[in-house]
């Protein structure tokens, strides 16, 4: 899927494609999992949904958004509410969603200049 969103800053990272394997970010292909936001692109290592701890959700919270899209591969997994612990304690907004979703969320949230966090699983 292909995402269209013009956006006038050229700095930030935007989605343009996603597929069932990689998520294209400013021309570039990430077959890994990743944490974008609008200013940065780190990887996450997380091997699967199914490894998830919450030192994952911490190193989240420690990026200060506003609110996390947990992308969870092709299907939508709801990750145990005590993973989510960090991000509730902080006030912080969490939604899970498939990864398709997940991107076209990010990218509505950017363009309405929300400090908006993706964490994108692509090997689930």
């Amino acid at each position: 899927m292909k995402l269209h969103l013009e956006l006038s800053d050229n700095k930030s990272y935007q989605i343009q494609g996603v597929d069932s394997q990689s998520v294209t970010i400013n021309n570039k292909v990430y077959s890994h999992n990743i944490i974008v936001m609008p200013d940065s692109i780190l990887v996450w290592e997380v091997e699967s949904f199914d490894t998830l701890e919450v030192a994952h959700f911490q190193q989240l919270c420690a990026l200060r958004p506003e609110v996390v899209l947990l992308g969870t591969g092709q299907q939508t997994h709801f990750p145990a509410t005590e993973l989510l612990v960090p991000l509730i304690n902080e006030g912080i907004g969490v939604e899970v969603m498939n990864t398709r979703s997940a991107c076209h969320t990010y990218m509505i949230l950017m363009a309405e200049g929300r400090k908006v966090l993706a964490a994108l699983l692509t090997q689930t």
